[in-house]
């Protein structure tokens, strides 16, 4: 059972959480970003993902790599995200299990 102070904090976080995801829906219906900022953020995804995959690619073993290369090969030849992650799953466990 959890105690008034863990639920008032998983509480707050929420509401923390709700306010920043509903704010940013919030603040671009007030705003019209140009055609140039618009753009930009089309690529910010893709840099967030870079982002978070580069270090730990940098920081695994052929396991992390395989996998890597699985899931973009996949990508390349299908276009299609989840075949693309199950290729890249299969292909790191196949390497674990070996």
């Amino acid at each position: 059972m959890m105690d008034g102070p863990t639920l008032l904090a998983i509480a707050g976080m929420a509401v923390g959480t709700y306010a920043c995801r509903g704010g940013g829906y919030w603040l671009f219906r007030q705003i019209r970003p140009s055609p140039f900022v618009r753009d930009l953020l089309g690529y910010l995804p893709g840099t967030l993902f870079m982002g978070f995959i580069t270090p730990a690619l940098l920081a695994g073993g052929p396991l992390q790599w395989v996998g890597a290369a699985a899931t973009l090969a996949a990508m390349l030849a299908t276009r299609n995200f989840p075949a693309a992650i199950a290729a890249g799953g299969l292909a790191a466990w196949a390497v674990y299990a070996l």
